[in-house]
């Protein structure tokens, strides 16, 4: 169940503070195999630590099969490959959400596991998720896997109102550890941009396409002409 976050800290940011980057990768959320590998890459390496909801570290090489059996991904996944519950051809249903916090070169990467911390706590309070700082590459992150379904059985699905929403409290709880950031939507930022030259595709696409090369008009032909 969504939570309330950070209610000081919902004042005006700083202009010049660095937007908060929110990413949903949505490959092989919903196939076992891959959730299971992908757990095993974000916790492994010198510069990466992965935890769980309880805030205690996890590691080891069994940590991926830990965590799918103890959120019982591996029920869910056999409960959608019964040909009496779902056609074979249906494709399965999202096991998880995998989820990124990011921000630029030079942020505390021990501010930003704070924040993600206080993020998840109160937005993903009825989920099971674990998370795992980065510190390997310029700029600092978070990976966090969240299951989809809630321990009441609710599903979740994200939309782009809820990642929007989702920006502006994270940008609160980086501000409430003293982390200078903001969440602009992005209908915002685009005004600021120059147009795009050349006509716009009927579809609504603002991509570039050719201008039409002008024909020549053919010479006329007079009547009873060979």
């Amino acid at each position: 169940m969504p939570g309330k976050c950070c209610p000081a800290s919902l004042l005006q940011p700083d202009a010049h503070a660095p937007e908060v980057v929110i990413r949903v990768v949505s490959p092989g959320s919903n196939m076992l195999p891959a959730i299971r590998l992908h757990l095993q890459e974000i916790g492994k390496g010198k510069h990466r630590a992965l935890e769980d909801d309880y805030g205690e570290p996890i590691c080891g090489k069994t940590v991926a099969g830990r965590l799918i059996e103890d959120w019982d991904l591996d029920l869910e996944d056999l409960h959608w490959r019964l040909p009496y519950v779902a056609p074979s051809r249906r494709t399965p249903p999202k096991l998880v959400h995998k989820i990124l916090f990011s921000m630029p070169r030079g942020t505390s990467p021990e501010k930003l596991l704070l924040a993600v911390r206080q993020f998840a706590r109160r937005e993903f309070a009825e989920h099971r998720y674990a998370l795992s700082l980065h510190t390997d590459d310029p700029h600092p992150h978070v990976h966090l896997v969240l299951k989809a379904r809630s321990e009441g059985g609710v599903k979740l699905n994200i939309r782009k109102p809820m990642l929007r929403e989702w920006r502006l409290k994270f940008a609160a709880c980086l501000r409430d550890h003293g982390v200078p950031a903001k969440a602009t939507p992005h209908s915002v930022q685009r005004r600021g941009r120059p147009p795009l030259r050349g006509p716009v595709r009927p579809s609504g696409s603002r991509r570039r396409c050719r201008q039409p090369i002008p024909l020549t008009p053919l010479p006329e032909v007079a009547p009873g002409t060979p």
